[in-house]
């Protein structure tokens, strides 16, 4: 009798077929990955305006974008195309399989990391060759950008898997995740200097990832002086780490317990 391979590995094998499935959606694909850069060219075109000694909107922008890049790709994407498998019974078919749940799991997330790396990509390469993105040149912005992609890439997966409860159907689901992921958008300081928004609003924000997210990819991507622009005066790396294991961790124990393979 061939032996049942490990959750680690039936997760990889999914991962891969999450992403061919992915892959031959053409219109979602296409969605998922230019509808970052087309917002980056059309507010790097309206907005010219210098925020800081060295600082173009723009290059803010670019920033905020690919911190919320990992919240599209991960937590409205699958809290929109779960509730659509589990009505279409992919996932109740998926159930009577030795596939555990934590192998659905990884699979989403590498569906999530590989879709947003390729989203980086084209975000810095537009922004570098187009917006006058500065690039880091210092080793440790690189290895703090590595940690914010893979703990946002996880965070946010796990959340999508989470939320993805919420809606009642699959139909139904881009009306109630989108309009959430929109508010904290505005919120997080994406489309607006987080400094300028009311300080509701940023206290709201402060409760969730994707403002600590936007801050950390704007301490890679800014000069270390816009630091002083900030809310604390200060990029808090160490608390945006804190805060994100915080959210993966919440968002993990609540997919293991409330996710469902069906509606039944």
């Amino acid at each position: 009798m061939s032996k049942i391979p490990g959750a680690l590995n039936l997760g990889l094998r999914r991962g891969v077929l999450e992403i061919k499935q992915f892959t031959r959606q053409r219109e979602s694909v296409v969605f998922t990955l230019l509808f970052p850069l087309i917002l980056l060219a059309i507010f790097g075109s309206v907005f010219k305006d210098t925020i800081a000694p060295g600082v173009t909107f723009s290059q803010y922008f670019v920033a905020g974008m690919v911190a919320s890049g990992l919240v599209n790709s991960g937590f409205q994407q699958l809290a929109i195309t779960i509730p659509m498998e589990r009505d279409y019974g992919s996932l109740k078919r998926l159930r009577g399989t030795p596939m555990p749940v934590a192998s659905y799991f990884i699979g989403k997330a590498l569906l999530v990391f590989v879709s947003m790396i390729l989203q980086v990509i084209l975000l810095l390469a537009g922004g570098y060759f187009f917006f006058g993105l500065n690039m880091p040149t210092d080793i440790s912005k690189w290895f703090t950008f590595t940690w914010l992609i893979i703990l946002g890439t996880a965070s946010s997966t796990v959340l999508g898997i989470a939320f993805s409860t919420v809606p009642k159907s699959g139909r139904g689901a881009s009306a109630v995740v989108s309009p959430v992921v929109i508010v904290l958008q505005f919120f997080s300081g994406v489309f607006f200097i987080f400094t300028q928004l009311p300080s509701w609003m940023q206290q709201v924000a402060a409760i969730f990832p994707l403002k600590w997210l936007t801050q950390g990819m704007r301490s890679v991507f800014l000069p270390d002086s816009f630091a002083a622009s900030e809310v604390a005066k200060s990029w808090e790396t160490g608390r945006t780490f804190l805060i994100l294991i915080i959210w993966l961790v919440v968002g993990f124990i609540i997919s293991l317990r409330t996710f469902k393979w069906s509606r039944d």
